[in-house]
């Protein structure tokens, strides 16, 4: 299973306080929810606003994806994957 993210898009989803972004295994796509609790763990700012979220996550990019492939490694492969906490240790 190899992981990339060929698509910069993300999303800031306020009903469920979480960014979406998407990689993808060779044709499948893969969907990722990183909780803005998760994101304030290793972004060193605010991260309370939209604007501050979406800005939080382009700055900690490297470390969220590397975080997204851990995750879906162990989840052996599944579609969907909410990054937490407990991912960023």
């Amino acid at each position: 299973m190899t992981l990339a993210f060929p698509n910069p898009s993300r999303s800031f989803d306020t009903s469920v306080q979480c960014v979406r972004f998407c990689g993808h295994d060779t044709a499948i796509e893969v969907s990722f929810f990183l909780s803005v609790d998760a994101l304030a763990k290793i972004h060193r700012g605010p991260v309370e606003q939209e604007a501050d979220i979406l800005r939080a996550f382009d700055t900690e990019l490297h470390t969220i994806h590397k975080a997204a492939a851990k995750a879906y490694k162990e989840n052996k492969g599944k579609y969907v994957c909410t990054l937490s906490t407990g991912d960023f240790k």
